[in-house]
């Protein structure tokens, strides 16, 4: 059952990364070919604008998704340092499962909106595609960051509770480091 789980932590993280990075370059160059051509040539592609809007809409709710896989979202401690070990890690699971349930209720509107756009038929203005195509990122985006988020409540349950806020910070570090080549060491209860 672990490498179940770990394919399709793999899978996940993938498909989240990826449509984030793909959505945000295609959607600046095509902003950027569409002001080219009407700027430099005095033409514009009238469906330009939409599908532009589109490819950021994926690539920021994707890129949102993928920010739970790797911590980055902003998150304030001071409070928590200050509580005890195990009052802190209560407030943690609790804050890791408040954001699953909301991410599960955007992830079901989300489908709730893709099968109402589908029973419409409703079409794009500039694109002519069916509506549901654009909008089927939100039960994806917000389905892959629920799952993130289930998974953060099941690692602060297991871990330590003197080690979840050192571990919490100590994880965006590592990160950091080896995206950077920079070698950061942190001590136990050392603050950031």
């Amino acid at each position: 059952m672990g490498k179940f789980f770990s394919l399709l932590d793999l899978g996940v993280a993938t498909l989240n990364r990826n449509l984030a990075v793909l959505g945000m370059l295609l959607g600046v160059t095509l902003a950027f070919v569409n002001v080219v051509l009407r700027y430099a040539f005095d033409e514009s592609l009238t469906w330009a604008g939409e599908l532009t809007n589109y490819l950021f809409m994926w690539g920021a709710l994707f890129g949102a998704a993928y920010g739970f896989k790797r911590g980055i979202h902003i998150q304030v401690t001071i409070l928590l340092a200050k509580l005890p070990a195990s009052l802190a890690k209560a407030f943690m699971i609790f804050a890791h499962t408040l954001s699953f349930i909301y991410l599960c209720v955007m992830a079901y509107l989300g489908y709730q909106s893709v099968v109402v756009l589908i029973e419409l038929n409703e079409m794009s203005v500039d694109l002519n595609i069916p509506m549901w195509v654009p909008t089927l990122v939100l039960p994806l985006a917000f389905g892959g960051a629920a799952y993130r988020a289930a998974e953060k409540v099941y690692e602060v349950t297991k871990e330590d509770a003197d080690q979840v806020l050192s571990n919490s910070e100590s994880e965006l570090i590592h990160d950091t480091s080896e995206r950077t080549g920079v070698d950061v060491k942190v001590e136990k209860g050392e603050q950031l």
